[in-house]
């Protein structure tokens, strides 16, 4: 069968408006995501509140527009008074959730200032693993009231006069696994999500809360925990999180890349059954999606150090530095994919994790930077994935896998930008062996010119940046031409691909 795709898009057809916060990250204290991660004061590229420069640039080039901080399973034994003061009076703890030290050094306003220098919008956890209402309530009045009560004077007398303004607070982690400390069931979280929502907003009417949705599209409990929690937590949330890591490279690699299809079934019941409690509440109001940690969870055959000491309660160990691969970026890219075509209601997404620990961005300690194959489609789509998300209509070759049936061998979406008088068609060609020949007819658009066509594809499927940090990277291609409206493209095997088009 040959790979051939013929698409339809029409400029009056929208799925929905792309919110900017879809290009998030996440940054916990966990492993080296934050200790010569971001921050390693002494450091050749260090600025003068100890955080790398190398890093912050890296961060700025792949279009990072939001942070959660500061977890994650972290959060569930942390107490945010630690991190805040004079630095050389703050407590080292054990940090139970990663079996490390937690030196706290890097705190609540630490991590502001790197938000501030990075240009993002953070999203803080609040603890209701160990802690709870009052923990929220203060942290809540500590970053966001001007002055004159307790904890924002004490903000001020640790150096910050003016509020961080923090708008989007998550109601703790993965509250329904098991793993997590202070794990809970969906009742008991429920109530509990209720009532710190209830009372932080009390202290800052504007603020926007997520509350706990399942950690992974396997669960148990999913989706009867959406279903129970929100019956709760409904008319006081405005997010319900969702969390998913894919593994599974021993499965092939088209068994593999069809995962991406297991999150949209996942997507379309965590919507369905958002609105069916909007229905049984009789409300006018709707829940939206924070999709606030998801990634490719990669083993490889390669790692970052050849002997790592796993022994517990380190300053910052080496913990699950995964190397990515060519075939794992295309499951990435496909991920990611996915909440520009639910833009409608995924309206924030976080990418786990910023640095080192399944990340875009590695550093080594004292030395350079440099980053994995999976960085380049997401700065493909933080940087240009901007506007209307348009509906397609179209005809695609599939194949059948041992996980699921009728797999497209072309996973796309098509973007809109009306401001930059631009059309951007995102594409993922799965087949291990097969060109893909595509047609997208743009109806109700005027084409000008073909700006590029970027792709990123490799002789070597297995190929990594560890070694050779240039080896995968994206590359441009006269692979594609413009008749009249319609846009001809040939996308490689195993390849991810980006076609900008002008229009009028």
């Amino acid at each position: 069968m040959k790979n051939k795709s013929h698409i339809i898009v029409n400029k009056d057809f929208v799925r929905g408006e792309i919110d900017k916060r879809i290009y998030g990250s996440f940054v916990e204290h966990m492993g080296r995501v934050v200790y010569t991660g971001i921050y390693e004061p002494g450091h050749e590229t260090a600025d003068e509140d100890g955080f790398r420069k190398d890093v912050l640039e890296k961060v700025k080039e792949m279009g990072v527009t939001a942070v959660r901080y500061p977890g994650g399973n972290f959060v569930s034994c942390y107490d945010w008074k630690d991190g805040v003061g004079d630095v050389e009076k703050r407590p080292r703890r054990l940090e139970i959730a990663w079996r490390a030290i937690e030196t706290n050094e890097v705190g609540t306003n630490e991590f502001m200032k790197w938000a501030k220098k990075a240009g993002i919008e953070p999203i803080f956890a609040v603890n209701l693993g160990t802690k709870g209402i009052e923990n929220a309530v203060s942290l809540v009045e500590y970053c966001n009231i001007k002055g004159g009560t307790y904890y924002s004077d004490w903000r001020k007398e640790h150096g910050v006069e003016e509020p961080h303004g923090i708008k989007t607070w998550c109601l703790g982690n993965e509250m329904d696994g098991d793993w997590q400390i202070g794990h809970k069931t969906a009742q008991e979280y429920g109530r509990l999500a209720q009532e710190t929502a209830k009372a932080m907003k009390q202290v800052d009417s504007n603020i926007e809360v997520v509350s706990c949705g399942s950690s992974k599209s396997d669960m148990q409990t999913y989706p009867e925990w959406e279903a129970e929690t929100l019956k709760y937590t409904y008319p006081y949330v405005d997010y319900i999180s969702l969390h998913q890591y894919y593994g599974g490279q021993e499965l092939g690699t088209e068994g593999f890349l069809s995962q991406s299809l297991d999150m949209e079934d996942y997507i379309r019941t965590v919507i369905g059954t958002c609105d069916y409690v909007k229905a049984w509440k009789r409300s006018d109001k709707t829940i939206y999606i924070s999709f606030d940690e998801w990634g490719v969870w990669s083993v490889p055959d390669k790692v970052v150090a050849a002997s790592v000491d796993e022994s517990p309660w380190q300053v910052a160990p080496h913990l699950s530095e995964q190397i990515y691969t060519m075939e794992d970026s295309l499951l990435f890219a496909s991920m990611m994919m996915n909440f520009i075509k639910y833009a409608d209601r995924i309206k924030i997404a976080c990418q786990s994790l910023l640095t080192n620990i399944s990340a875009a961005i590695m550093t080594q300690e004292k030395g350079e930077v440099w980053v994995q194959p999976i960085y380049y489609p997401f700065m493909h789509m933080a940087t240009y994935g901007r506007g209307k998300v348009l509906q397609g209509v179209d005809e695609i070759a599939a194949y059948d896998c041992d996980l699921r049936k009728q797999v497209p061998y072309v996973d796309y979406v098509t973007v809109y930008n009306e401001e930059e008088k631009e059309v951007v068609f995102y594409a993922v060609n799965r087949a291990c062996d097969k060109e893909a020949e595509i047609s997208l007819e743009l109806q109700g658009l005027e084409t000008v010119a073909l700006i590029e066509h970027v792709t990123m594809h490799a002789e070597d499927k297995k190929a990594t940046n560890l070694e050779n940090h240039d080896l995968v990277k994206p590359k441009q291609s006269d692979a594609s031409r413009l008749e009249g409206n319609t846009l001809i493209s040939k996308l490689p095997a195993l390849s991810w691909n980006m076609v900008r088009v002008k229009i009028m």
